[in-house]
């Protein structure tokens, strides 16, 4: 097992992370910006070391920097956390060839699932269902015009290195073609530095729906039962929740077995998700892997009683997964609420500045993942999630209950966050009753 670890990240992800490690007698290494001196997670860490200024590109996606705290303060491995460099292929090799244990799958694994269009061409030749889409790249106007016409409208154009929602773009005639394809892949090439696109049937009213994997380095692969993220705003998730409401047990135990079958293709290691689209027919189509731990990751811990974090560590040190699919059981529901520093009023504008008072809500089967504090100042240069709410009761209908009084008692004072927006999801008659789709929000909340 390693004796020291440094985690590539920041905010509740690297507490996340630190609470690991800690558990596992496990010494850690917090790295920040210089924006982020005093952050929760360079406080909570052994040991804490400046990697760079505010921005991104020269601190928490500085590589050179990143590795040459990790050979200064001797760790020996490397968990990245989602976002910034958890899935650069380019870092995790990197890793590789310092001698450096990267806490997930190998680069090229990562290179393979993270081009979108690659990731697809791999699951149809492995047998895993795809939706209908164009073949290869959309290279110009011509291309997409001639593709949509082949696929058939509505279609949605999609970057090929794509994630967060951008350089995604639905179309539903052909006058809307090129404006689309161009604004999307000027996003793309502005977002990721790539600007290959594709394209796919949009399926309509469906259903997010991803299966939490993990795989050691013994052959041995598994899955944690799903995770429904279909409420979203913009492609990016709001609330999730597991299981998924209105999944048969049936229909779990075949895209369950997709999912394993979609892993074990590319001989895959470590933790990740397999995201598929669920239509209202029931039919299931392989949408993406995201090859690191997800945002979500605690309601699958919530309702399976393993941690996520800690399986990562063990497989990355080489041991044996603990768990058989058998082992694997549902117990009860899950809910997460993203809170957000954001004013849903002004269009879900950040909202940078101090937390002046703050009450995090508790009582049983209510956890917060959270690196904010009273006093603390959320600084503009990042992403505006601010803490993860999340809930656990003996079914769906407790769920939602403990998620309404958690809800009412989260105070956030000093910056707007999402928190009433929340509430009124939660309250929602279609919510409650499982009757909704990735277009929940914006059907529902038309003003917002």
């Amino acid at each position: 097992m390693f004796k020291k670890i440094l985690i590539a990240n920041r905010g509740e992800i690297a507490v996340r992370i630190i609470r690991a490690c800690n558990e596992m007698g496990i010494q850690t290494v917090a790295v920040y910006s210089e924006v982020d001196k005093e952050a929760l997670h360079t406080q909570m860490a052994d040991e804490a070391i400046c990697i760079g200024p505010a921005k991104s590109k020269d601190s928490y996606l500085n590589m050179q920097n990143i590795l040459s705290a990790t050979v200064l303060t001797g760790a020996e491995a490397i968990h990245p956390g989602y976002g910034f460099l958890s899935e650069n292929s380019k870092f995790a090799q990197m890793c590789e060839e310092c001698n450096i244990k990267y806490i997930g799958p190998n680069s090229q694994n990562i290179d393979n699932m993270g081009n979108k269009l690659k990731a697809r061409e791999i699951m149809i030749k492995a047998g895993v269902p795809v939706v209908p889409g164009s073949d290869g790249e959309i290279a110009s106007e011509t291309d997409a015009l001639e593709s949509a016409e082949k696929i058939g409208y509505p279609v949605m154009i999609k970057a090929s290195a794509g994630g967060g929602g951008r350089g995604i773009r639905v179309v539903s005639k052909v006058e809307d073609l090129a404006s689309a394809f161009n604004t999307a892949k000027t996003e793309a090439e502005t977002n990721f530095g790539d600007g290959t696109m594709y394209m796919e049937k949009f399926i309509e009213e469906p259903r997010h729906i991803e299966f939490q994997i993990l795989a050691d380095e013994h052959g041995n692969v598994i899955h944690l039962n799903e995770r429904d993220c279909s409420i979203q705003r913009r492609n990016q998730k709001v609330i999730e929740e597991a299981p998924g409401a209105g999944m048969t047990q049936e229909l779990r135990k075949q895209m369950g077995e997709v999912a394993i079958k979609a892993a074990k293709s590319i001989n895959y290691k470590n933790a990740g998700t397999i995201e598929f689209l669920l239509d209202k027919y029931g039919k299931y189509y392989f949408m993406e892997m995201n090859t690191r731990i997800q945002v979500e990751h605690p309601i699958t811990e919530m309702i399976t009683g393993i941690d996520l974090v800690k399986a990562q560590i063990i497989i990355a040190a080489g041991q044996v997964l603990p768990y058989k699919q058998d082992d694997i059981k549902i117990i009860g529901h899950a809910i997460e609420c993203r809170i957000n520093a954001e004013n849903p009023n002004k269009n879900f504008m950040p909202c940078p500045g101090v937390i002046k008072s703050l009450h995090i809500p508790g009582g049983y089967g209510v956890r917060v993942d959270s690196a904010a504090y009273q006093g603390y100042k959320i600084p503009p240069t990042y992403d505006s999630m601010i803490g993860k709410l999340i809930v656990h009761g003996k079914d769906r209908d407790e769920a939602i209950c403990k998620m309404r009084r958690a809800l009412g008692e989260f105070i956030i004072e000093g910056v707007d966050t999402n928190i009433d927006f929340q509430f009124k999801i939660v309250n929602n008659k279609g919510f409650i009753k499982g009757k909704f789709d990735t277009g929940f929000i914006s059907k529902e909340f038309k003003n917002i």
